[in-house]
């Protein structure tokens, strides 16, 4: 299962060129990681992931340019793997017909209190194990 967000763009997003700058691609790879990961713990009052986490790599592939307007673009996510202390989540900035960007994060759990990584708790793991995916993607 992959988690679907629609990303807005926003006009400071847009460089010289009229075209999405290459760094705002990281603020919607953000965007929708705070929008999976958070999914589990509010309103359910679960703790996971609410401690905290930091990014400890990013890789990105951009594919195509991506030019500035009013509607969303599609940001498609899942996981593809899951360590003890560590999990890789992929990314396809999309629209229906085209991919954008192909990108990948290592995100480490942080216990905020103690200043230092922590491992994966079964729940998350849980929860982050219904988002595993090959990462197969359509050609586009």
């Amino acid at each position: 299962m992959r988690h679907i967000y629609s990303c807005p763009l926003r006009w400071s997003d847009m460089d010289a060129f009229g075209h999405v700058n290459n760094v705002v691609f990281l603020r919607y790879l953000e965007e929708a990681r705070i929008d999976f990961m958070f999914r589990l713990a509010p309103g359910d009052g679960s703790p996971s992931f609410s401690g905290g986490s930091v990014v400890a790599r990013h890789e990105i592939d951009y594919v195509r340019p991506l030019v500035h307007r009013h509607a969303p673009v599609t940001v498609e996510s899942w996981v593809t793997k899951i360590g003890a202390a560590s999990l890789t989540i992929a990314y396809e900035i999309k629209d229906p017909d085209v991919t954008y960007v192909r990108a990948s994060t290592v995100v480490v759990p942080f216990d905020l209190e103690e200043q230092r990584p922590r491992r994966i708790s079964a729940e998350e793991r849980a929860f982050l194990e219904e988002y595993v995916d090959d990462g197969m993607t359509s050609a586009a």
